[in-house]
């Protein structure tokens, strides 16, 4: 019985953990992190216009990411997640 009372209170501790982790990081908003992509990409001398901030909806975060040959397929710089909740 201790072992199920322990491998419980384990799951909650690391569903709660989750959570917290989830709601203390990343951006309040997708405009936060729309605004901090586009201030990381300001920092690239970047004439061409192969580096460029695209917002993917499902997984509810702003891309930063290099696209320099158009044979293979865009390079992840990195990402701003956002919450949604």
């Amino acid at each position: 019985m201790k072992i199920v009372d322990f491998v419980i209170k384990l799951f909650q501790s690391l569903v709660i953990a989750a959570v917290l982790i989830y709601f203390l990081t990343g951006y309040d908003s997708a405009f936060e992190a729309d605004q901090s992509c586009h201030a990381y990409l300001s920092g690239y001398n970047d004439k061409s216009g192969n580096y460029g901030c695209d917002h993917d909806i499902e997984t509810h975060q702003w891309i930063l990411f290099d696209h320099t040959e158009d044979t293979k397929p865009a390079t992840i710089i990195k990402k701003f997640r956002y919450k949604f909740l």
